[in-house]
């Protein structure tokens, strides 16, 4: 490939560390970087902030074509540069410890010249965290440090050519340096940062070494992975897009690792997804159970029952990412990715109602028992508070999964408290939570007859948005997956949505979306998996074939995709994008003959 503009956000690749991700370009820009945790304010911000946001550069100084990979097993990019006069290789990561996560973010990028010579240039920007902090440069020994408001920054190298630093430069102070690679050179550029802390400056011998340890660490995780079924590629690639999303310190899983990236042109829908959604925990926990990933279940479930516990009885939809409440939004002010404003910190849907969640929540400590684990005591408890919640709380109104305004009877947050009472019953009978097992499937049917009699459209032939509603909403297609129906009601919906909100394999949310953003990724998948559910086999392998050929050249997915020109709108990488993926890939492979997945 050649270098791509950068304001096409498939030319960005992430790396991490458990901590942060970084957003790399094809042009080997480092755009975004919240250092040294995810949700903090950005040191590293030109995704967002053109003039103002800060970056990281590495390229040649003469013209190149890029190609690009991940080392197989691993979330380690290796960018290979080709000149007229040699070719050379970038090879990045947010590197681990010897004893694992390490206590600081610390970036390092080997440089290897192959044949040839190529004439690198480099700098590293800092921003100003979002136009809340003025840059600083000084020299520690031989040691470049910035500083931006509480963040410290080293910039350390072996190789690269003597490092410059001007405080005066206008508009920012920028470390800078140059160097050559020759045939079978090696050379490493690394940034270290701190937050309110002090910082530990690492020995430049030892950048190489984290940078093949955390290789090493990367594959040995990838080995527990256990699955071996048709679009495998993708299904991997896709499951160490979730590992980057989930925050080691505390278990929970972020939707997704960027801010404010917009939904259409005209922005507006700018939201901040690095919170833990119940929802996408859920799900993704989900998924790992399946893939025998014990670690990281064990590590978000527990995190957010004591997360729930802690707050009270009443599910929120999110938490942030230590397990305090989301308090509301702050809008910095800067240009916006493309100058499509606005830029936030905060989601304004904290404090919504959403009856989803309660299915959500019921599903994964489903799927964690089903697999032999054992809830203790006070799960137990809270579980069944949760579900005789459920009973009292599913006929109300609420703003859906989509977190509208509007408060509704949406028909899938009644799936979703089917499903949860469903799932209570399950649990109960399991001799795994106490409660009133005969109350909950009692208020489990009059749910369903409820669905059947008020959300079911003879004249549109479809499960409807809402009772009363023309509208459709993809949402609805999760419960092929659930269980709640798998039949020829479900199946006249899928064509129903496909006729109204279809473009192709590609599909908007739901009804009036075409009018304000772009095709929904996770939607498509689902409709995927709904396919195969009704037993639409063909059609569901044809259309994931179509889908898992729409992500960008390392497999990586944002939040929405443009029917138009395919690129990628919203955040990325985005959770419930790589869900799908996975959760489509399996169920096919579960419900579809194997002589229909011959070469996948």
């Amino acid at each position: 490939m050649t270098p791509a503009d950068r304001s096409d956000l498939r030319t960005y690749a992430p790396i991490g560390d458990g901590r942060t991700v970084a957003l790399i370009a094809a042009d080997g820009g480092i755009d975004w970087m919240p250092m040294p945790n995810l949700d903090s304010t950005p040191v590293f911000a030109r995704l967002l902030d053109e003039d103002g946001g800060g970056c990281i550069e590495l390229a040649p100084d003469d013209d190149y074509t890029v190609r690009r990979r991940y080392l197989p097993g691993t979330n380690v990019l290796q960018t290979t540069f080709t000149t007229a006069s040699g070719v050379a290789r970038v090879t990045d990561a947010l590197v681990t410890g010897v004893a694992g996560r390490l206590p600081w973010a610390q970036l390092v990028r080997r440089i290897e010249g192959l044949e040839g010579a190529v004439a690198f240039s480099w700098a590293v920007r800092p921003g100003t965290r979002l136009r809340t902090a003025s840059p600083w440069v000084e020299r520690h020994d031989d040691t470049h440090l910035l500083q931006v408001g509480t963040t410290t920054v080293a910039v350390l190298g072996e190789g690269v050519g003597d490092s410059r630093a001007d405080a005066a430069e206008f508009p920012f102070p920028a470390v800078r340096g140059s160097f050559r690679t020759a045939e079978s050179s090696r050379h490493v550029l690394a940034v270290v940062a701190t937050d309110d802390e002090p910082l530990h400056l690492p020995a430049a011998a030892h950048l190489d070494e984290s940078l093949d340890r955390s290789i090493a660490g990367w594959r040995t995780w990838s080995r527990e992975f256990s699955y071996d079924g048709p679009w495998r590629a993708a299904v991997q690639r896709s499951a160490l897009a979730l590992k980057l999303l989930v925050y080691a310190p505390t278990g929970a899983i972020a939707a997704a690792a960027t801010t404010s990236l917009p939904e259409n042109p005209r922005g507006g829908k700018n939201w901040d997804y690095r919170f833990a959604w119940v929802r996408d925990l859920a799900y993704t926990a989900h998924a790992l159970v399946r893939f025998g990933l014990r670690e990281e279940t064990h590590a978000a479930l527990s995190w957010l029952l004591k997360t729930i516990r802690r707050h009270g009885s009443d599910l929120h939809v999110m938490y942030t990412l230590r397990g305090d409440t989301v308090e509301g939004v702050h809008e910095f002010d800067a240009a916006g990715w493309n100058g499509i404003p606005p830029v936030v910190a905060g989601n304004p849907a904290h404090d919504q109602l959403q009856l989803g969640v309660y299915g959500d929540l019921f599903a994964i400590c489903r799927t964690y028992v089903d697999a032999g684990n054992v809830l203790d005591a006070a799960t137990g408890r809270l579980l069944a508070e949760l579900a005789d919640r459920t009973c009292d709380l599913w006929r109300n109104r609420d703003s859906g999964m989509w977190e509208l305004p509007e408060l509704a009877h949406y028909t899938s947050s009644k799936m979703g408290c089917w499903q949860a009472l469903r799932d209570a019953v399950h649990l109960c009978e399991a001799g795994a939570i106490p409660g009133n097992r005969e109350r909950w499937s009692a208020e489990q049917d009059r749910i369903a007859e409820w669905i059947r009699a008020e959300c079911w459209s003879e004249d549109i032939g479809a499960y409807t948005m809402a009772p009363g509603s023309s509208a459709l909403d993809t949402s609805v297609l999760l419960h092929a997956e659930s269980g709640f129906d798998r039949g020829e009601r479900m199946s006249r919906t899928i064509d129903a949505i496909t006729a109204q909100l279809g473009a192709g394999a590609l599909v908007y949310r739901y009804s009036g979306m075409q009018r304000e953003e772009h095709t929904f990724v996770a939607s498509a998948f689902w409709r995927v998996s709904a396919l195969a559910c009704v037993g639409r086999h063909d059609e569901a392998v044809a259309a994931m074939d179509d889908l898992v050929g729409r992500a960008n050249d390392v497999g990586i997915f944002s939040e929405m995709i443009s029917e138009r020109d395919g690129s990628f709108w919203g955040n990325l990488p985005q959770a419930l994008s790589h869900l799908a993926v996975v959760s489509a890939a399996l169920t096919l492979r579960d419900l579809v003959p194997d002589e229909d997945l011959d070469g996948h």
